[in-house]
């Protein structure tokens, strides 16, 4: 499926999109079910993840028999390998909602957001292509902006503080929000000429 995506999903699809690291499931099975046109990658190495999702999607009794939305699939292990396998500008949204912040300088290399995987992002989204990024950890706010300000990959606008209008909202949004924390969102775009 890496190498020609499109031919992993069921039905036809416009476009490709990639959430990574899904947490419950419920940002991607939203993202399925209101985006028929789009093939949906939702990568989760976690198998509580995992299984919420299959949760959200197979009915109680249904397990040997229902099979996930046409538009979705699974990928089990670590998002980065899959970026390194897929084809030059095939994702057209990539979505990092919420992620573990990683917090201890010796766990950085582990964040998602890195300015040693902005070029293979970078290649494998389309021209224009949209990279959604929450998070409401002080800390991963404060990375990501240092990151974003030293590439020119991605446009680099300010985070917004309230979830943009057509953004799913997660169960970790909720806990943040209940305690008190105060979400970013950043709408990226691959920018062009580069």
């Amino acid at each position: 499926m890496a190498a020609t995506p499109r031919v992993g999903f069921a039905g036809p699809v416009s476009q490709i999109w990639l959430e990574v690291g899904f947490g419950g499931g419920e940002h991607a099975a939203a993202l399925a079910a209101s985006n028929p046109h789009a093939g949906i990658i939702a990568c989760e190495v976690f198998e509580n993840g995992i299984c919420s999702l299959l949760a959200r999607l197979v009915p109680e009794g249904g397990e040997a028999s229902a099979k996930l939305p046409d538009n979705l699939r699974l990928w089990d292990a670590d998002a980065r390998t899959l970026i390194r396998m897929l084809p030059d500008r095939c994702l057209a949204r990539l979505f990092l909602m919420f992620p573990d912040p990683w917090p201890k300088s010796r766990h950085v290399k582990r964040r998602f957001v890195h300015p040693a995987l902005l070029p293979d992002l970078a290649r494998v989204m389309c021209q224009g292509a949209e990279w959604r990024i929450a998070s409401d950890d002080p800390t991963y706010q404060e990375w990501v902006a240092e990151v974003l300000a030293e590439q020119d990959w991605f446009t680099r606008p300010p985070p917004a503080r309230l979830r943009p209008s057509g953004w799913p909202p997660t169960r970790y949004e909720a806990k943040a929000q209940e305690a008190g924390r105060t979400p970013l969102y950043w709408t990226l775009h691959r920018a062009s000429g580069r």
